[in-house]
């Protein structure tokens, strides 16, 4: 596999959450010995159907056959991939700094000059509430340094198509609109 092939792809996968969903999902990627960036799940915007959001560096012919796959598990309603291009994404991240370090620094305008707010101040510590891309995150990351971070913790993507397909083209195509009530009237 040439690495010039390899890109970065965003999987979007959507399922009933039932127990082990999440093992088998991972067993898919494991076989095929490709690592996950990213994982995040939550509920979509349909009662009772989850969203699996998963990034991976891979090439074209590979996301393919990997969603293929997971279009084959039981409990998968359906699964989407994107590339980069094809999405609007965010990742969040906090930063827990020591509070005594706010006073007589410049952490107050390097928060603010990376569109980043103060989410929480107590005697002991300040955390610091970052949204962008990674490499925005990172940046903060790499400014706060100095001031001692005392924790850090970066989400997963969580991604919107912006092209079709998605789950409502989807539920269209197969006939499902009326059991999800994807566009209910008012």
């Amino acid at each position: 596999m040439s690495a010039d092939n390899i890109e970065r792809f965003t999987i979007s996968v959507y399922a009933e959450n039932h127990i082990g969903l999440a093992g088998r999902l991972m067993q898919i990627f494991t076989r095929r010995k490709i690592n996950i960036d990213s994982l995040t799940t939550s509920e979509s915007e349909i009662e009772g159907i989850y969203r699996f959001t998963i990034v991976i560096h891979v090439t074209k012919d590979q996301v393919v056959k990997v969603v293929n796959q997971i279009k084959k598990i039981v409990d998968v309603m359906t699964a989407f991939f994107f590339s980069e291009d094809e999405i609007v994404y965010q990742e969040i991240a906090l930063y827990k700094i020591k509070s005594s370090t706010l006073l007589g620094s410049n952490v107050e305008m390097v928060v603010r000059k990376n569109a980043a707010r103060i989410l929480y101040v107590d005697q002991e510590f300040t955390v610091i509430e970052k949204t962008g891309h990674k490499e925005e995150t990172q940046e903060l990351f790499d400014k706060l340094k100095p001031f001692g971070i005392l924790e850090f913790v970066r989400s997963g993507r969580v991604a919107i198509a912006r092209p079709m397909p998605n789950l409502h083209s989807w539920l269209e195509e197969v006939g499902l609109t009326d059991k999800f009530l994807v566009n209910p009237k008012k």
